[in-house]
């Protein structure tokens, strides 16, 4: 079974239907060339500088990563406000809303999402293979899930994807087995794509880095969205600075996860009333985390 390609001009309904029937799906074009150069300019040269890691299993000993993003490039929004993957997300996260009851009052609710981590992450010549697994193992989701999907990630190539360069290996259709079948190397299928174009796969799908047997590194970005009510994998509080993230539209900070849900999670106390972190960003003296005026 192949990896699906999209346009970039296709709809997020188009984007969430291959997701829900293969696991996976490439989009190409899916950032603009000036997009991609400014993430190019902004992040490359801070990873050429950064060690590679100390984990040969499964973060890789050759293999350089950094996180933090919407603290080190403006251009990483680009990617998080692109309709075909934060609708497409929504149309995968909120579905099925479920309805519960609060005393006499039966209503739906609709669970938010929120961004779960960003890291730039570059292949070096010589890594080998990353173990296959699934993102939403970081929950311990079960599977068959019978409620919902926790995430949707995507993986923006910053240079080409190829299988000897270590493109991320997928198995489509896996979002579908049952926890007791084992992944095999030889069931997946290389996402090769050129820079620019994005993978796009649910948390119940079988994947992992490729091993890089060619002779330049393979590069991209990876930006889940999850399930806002689960804790966030990179703490997006302490990595952005408040002055940055004020700077944000509204909607972006809520995807950052500065919002309460229709759950009230995520609220806090000012003044003896319980509001929305939204409200701290509102005000000139809020400069810094844990000083709440």
């Amino acid at each position: 079974m192949s990896i699906r390609k999209l346009a970039a001009t296709s709809s997020p309904q188009e984007v969430s239907a291959v997701l829900q029937e293969d696991g996976v799906v490439c989009v190409q074009n899916f950032v603009t060339p000036e997009t991609l150069s400014g993430l190019k300019q902004d992040l490359l040269p801070l990873l050429g500088q950064a060690a590679a890691g100390d984990d040969a299993y499964f973060h890789g000993d050759k293999t350089r990563r950094l996180s933090r993003l919407f603290a080190r490039t403006d251009h990483v929004a680009a990617i998080a406000m692109n309709p075909l993957f934060l609708e497409a997300s929504r149309n995968i996260l909120q579905a099925n809303p479920p309805t519960v009851w609060c005393g006499d009052q039966q209503s739906e609710v609709v669970p938010d999402i929120q961004i779960g981590a960003t890291q730039v992450i570059q292949i070096l010549p010589g890594q080998g293979g990353q173990p296959l697994h699934r993102d939403d193992f970081v929950y311990l989701w079960r599977h068959p899930s019978p409620q919902r999907e926790t995430t949707v990630n995507v993986m923006v190539a910053l240079t080409e994807f190829t299988h000897e360069n270590g493109g991320t290996r997928v198995i489509p259709g896996s979002h579908k087995w049952d926890d007791e079948r084992m992944p095999k190397v030889e069931e997946t299928v290389s996402a090769e794509m050129n820079a620019g174009d994005a993978l796009l796969w649910l948390g119940s799908t079988y994947h992992g880095g490729g091993a890089n047997v060619a002779d330049a590194p393979r590069t991209g970005i990876t930006m889940p969205y999850i399930l806002a009510f689960l804790r966030q994998e990179e703490n997006h509080y302490l990595s952005i600075p408040i002055e940055k993230i004020k700077a944000f539209p509204e909607e972006l900070q809520r995807l950052l996860g500065w919002s309460m849900g229709q759950t009230y999670a995520g609220w806090i106390e000012r003044n003896g009333q319980i509001v929305s972190p939204l409200e701290l960003l509102k005000l000139e003296e809020f400069k810094e985390v844990g000083l709440l005026p």
